[in-house]
């Protein structure tokens, strides 16, 4: 299953974090110290979307 990075985003920011910078491949999003790094993907796969919802503390 796949989900859409724009949702994936959506969830981020509404929960405190914010764009910090673009990187090649990756964004990364900050929230005080802890920075998430989001693949330039139209769409995640959900594997890697839920690491990286674990990574930023909401699952």
């Amino acid at each position: 299953m796949l989900l859409k990075r724009r949702d994936l985003i959506e969830t981020l920011t509404s929960n405190g974090y914010e764009l910090y910078r673009h990187g090649s491949n990756h964004d990364i999003y900050r929230k005080g110290k802890k920075q998430i790094a989001i693949p330039r993907h139209k769409e995640i796969v959900e594997d890697t979307a839920r690491g990286i919802l674990k990574e930023a503390g909401l699952k």
